[in-house]
């Protein structure tokens, strides 16, 4: 049901990639009626010059051991970018076996300190993409960026969201291909599992994204938005790494200095913080709203 498949991940990356690049994309004449979408097998494996029963058994999952020659012939193929390419090669890479521990629900104290003082919209999430902490300004500048919710979601399953952003399906697939990326061969987190699950069966449109397997580094990008207080914002979403071993990612929306962007934002910023408005604090650290318990699932 377009879930994540732990048993062939590798072969269900090669099969995705190579549905995507057409004979003209490398060079072979398209002669007769192709019965699959992109390149055949055996032109895969000519091309990367093994044996076409070679590669029929990585893609079944009856090998999974290919070499790292291998790998680079199969992605020079395939056209991977440099992101794809590791990704390839993590995917083929033994996973080691270890207890999953408890997934920690708690910010760090100093970035829990900088969602409060950076005074940007900024918020952290965990490696499922749930929000467990974001300062005042983030929601205000999207309503969906709230404790308990998971960005996935809100991109897929919310008009409110959809609306907000001048190119969604751009975005949504953006953060797909990063959630992917930062996720690895690592997909037997229960919360992960449930996630796709359900986003498979209620967007057609997450379906396709996701079946594309695309990859990029969780690190941001341009964003458009259309806010119903402060009009037209051309933003740029950063992302860093938090401190610690649970995936945890800080995000930011900025402006480029001196723009009529920066102005809008300045503006959202003092509607948000101005007289009489309380934001939820956390113990200590006035300011950020900040999970106390399992994140929401409707």
């Amino acid at each position: 049901m377009g879930g994540m498949p732990e048993e062939n991940l590798l072969g269900d990356y090669l099969r995705a990639r190579r549905e995507l690049v057409t004979p003209e994309d490398i060079g072979l004449p398209a002669h007769g009626i192709r019965r699959v979408p992109g390149l055949r097998r055996e032109e895969v494996a000519m091309l990367a010059g093994i044996s076409s029963d070679y590669y029929l058994r990585l893609e079944q999952g009856r090998d999974r051991n290919p070499s790292p020659q291998v790998l680079d012939a199969l992605a020079r193929v395939l056209r991977l970018d440099d992101t794809a390419t590791g990704y390839l090669h993590q995917l083929a890479a033994p996973r080691p076996r270890t207890r999953r521990r408890p997934r920690r629900r708690t910010v760090p104290p100093a970035t829990a300190q900088l969602l409060r003082a950076i005074g940007l919209p900024a918020f952290v999430t965990d490696r499922s993409l749930d929000v467990i902490a974001a300062n005042a300004l983030a929601t205000a500048l999207v309503p969906g960026i709230r404790v308990g919710e998971n960005r996935l979601r809100s991109f897929f399953l919310d008009p409110a969201e959809q609306a907000l952003h001048t190119d969604w399906a751009h975005t949504a697939s953006r953060c797909v291909a990063g959630f992917r990326r930062r996720l690895g061969s690592d997909v037997d987190d229960p919360r992960v599992v449930r996630i796709v699950g359900e986003l498979s069966l209620a967007s057609e449109e997450f379906r396709r994204v996701w079946a594309r397997h695309d990859v990029r580094l969780p690190g941001g990008g341009p964003i458009g938005m259309n806010h119903p207080q402060v009009g037209r914002l051309n933003l740029t979403m950063s992302k860093l790494d938090v401190d610690g071993p649970d995936g945890m990612a800080l995000a930011l929306y900025h402006a480029e200095p001196g723009t009529e962007d920066a102005e809008r934002l300045a503006l959202l910023a003092s509607l948000t913080t101005g007289p009489g408005r309380r934001p939820v604090d956390v113990p200590g650290v006035p300011g950020v709203r900040e999970a106390d318990g399992s994140p929401r699932t409707s």
